[in-house]
């Protein structure tokens, strides 16, 4: 049995490998008629929305959606289980994610996140975190959409911890909606927390014939209070996850 999930996860990961590099060639050919670099990301965008999708079905993802996805742009905010998350919110939205600044040095994965609208940071480091806010800011202001986890790790906590303030901040100063977003898994395995590293993580969770997860839209929040924006979304993602559980159960 375990041979078994560990050739089938094997499988999963070559095809993973395959698929992204690819569509990244197709990108960066596609990109040669691109001299605007807001074009280029734009580009890159919905190439990685493609490799997603195509992404779900090799491994096996069986996702259950509630509510709406967005059809307003804003700060679109999660809680954060795995690095996997992103993939399950942005399967159909278009957002330029917030990754930590460890992943832009991953083979391949750290070149497509480079090309498809991905901002790094180095969260222990202040100016990282400044330059991280400035460009929330600037896509933000264009009209775009942010994905941000505001937990600023990964855990298996049945609810969301403290939220960082900063891209809350600016969506109060900008008058942009926060868009609340829960995620979680029916495996509590399938969190990637503590030091896993990206191929354990993977040939562990990818093993199973199928990943069952959960994400439910919520409403867009409107307010210049960043105290009352943080309680509201905290509130009704924290609601979600519960209710989840309770499913799942």
């Amino acid at each position: 049995m375990i041979i078994l999930r560990t050739l089938l996860a094997a499988i999963r990961l070559l095809l993973f490998l395959l698929i992204t590099l690819i569509v990244y060639g197709i990108l960066l050919l596609t990109n040669i008629f691109y001299k605007n670099k807001d074009k280029k990301i734009k580009n890159g965008i919905v190439h990685r929305r493609f490799i997603i999708r195509l992404l779900h079905l090799v491994l096996g993802s069986k996702i259950t959606i509630y509510g709406n996805e967005p059809k307003v742009s804003g700060l679109i905010i999660s809680n954060h289980r795995s690095y996997f998350d992103p993939l399950v919110i942005l399967r159909n939205i278009l957002a330029y994610p917030i990754g930590k600044k460890e992943v832009a040095s991953w083979p391949l994965i750290g070149n497509v996140c480079k090309t498809t609208g991905v901002i790094f940071v180095k969260r222990e480091d202040k100016e990282s975190r400044t330059e991280t806010i400035n460009e929330i800011r600037l896509v933000l202001e264009k009209g775009f959409s942010i994905l941000n986890t505001p937990e600023g790790t990964t855990h298996i906590e049945p609810t969301t911890i403290k939220f960082k303030p900063g891209a809350f901040v600016i969506a109060a100063q900008l008058g942009v909606p926060v868009i609340p977003v829960a995620v979680d898994y029916k495996n509590l395995d399938d969190a990637w927390i503590g030091n896993d590293t990206f191929v354990p993580h993977f040939l562990r969770c990818f093993g199973k014939w199928q990943t069952e997860i959960k994400v439910s839209y919520l409403e867009p929040i409107y307010s210049n209070d960043v105290e009352e924006l943080i309680a509201s979304t905290k509130m009704q993602i924290d609601h979600e996850l519960i209710r989840f559980r309770k499913d799942w159960d």
